[in-house]
């Protein structure tokens, strides 16, 4: 990964962190489904990427959230969650002749099937670390599984709508 490439990850990382907290911050649909924009930002950084830097970012990014959302941690919690599980996850999903030619997991890059499996366990994975640490002795499990569910298949679309609406795009998606 070169300068360039890092700024510009940088740049995407600041920018996604923006615009959750400026404009995703109420959005709730029928109060179960919660936008995590912000993870898009973690979800494609480099494959290449080592995990200890890659867990720094997500706190960073969390602990940043958590200032803005006062939440106590949760958000720092979840991404560094996300961060330490996204290595395994990548590895065990990776096909028979590894990522060579893939830099980063994006929808361009694997495709639309590939990139909601990749996507959809990892984005359910924080949801339930986040409610859980939200709702810890107040709510019911059925309340925690309902909230990361819709908050999941919320947060998946809007990260496949901003990778087909702000991304470059490669030929035959």
């Amino acid at each position: 990964m070169n300068i360039r490439n890092l700024i510009s990850y940088l740049l995407l990382i600041i920018f996604l962190g923006v615009v959750q907290i400026f404009f995703l911050k109420n959005l709730a649909l029928f109060g179960v489904a919660f936008a995590f924009v912000y993870l898009l930002g973690i979800l494609i950084l480099p494959i290449s990427i080592r995990t200890v830097p890659l867990l720094l970012i997500a706190f960073t990014l969390g602990f940043l959230l958590d200032i803005f959302y006062e939440t106590i941690g949760m958000h720092t919690a979840a991404a560094t969650f996300l961060a330490f599980a996204r290595s395994i996850w990548l590895r065990s999903i990776s096909p028979t002749g590894g990522y060579a030619e893939m830099e980063e997991p994006s929808l361009a890059e694997m495709g639309f099937g590939s990139f909601l499996s990749y996507s959809f366990l990892l984005i359910f994975a924080y949801s339930l670390v986040f409610f859980t640490a939200d709702q810890w002795g107040t709510g019911g499990l059925w309340s925690i599984l309902n909230k990361s569910f819709f908050s999941t298949i919320f947060t998946c679309l809007l990260v496949i709508l901003v990778q087909l609406l702000f991304f470059k795009r490669r030929r035959g998606i």
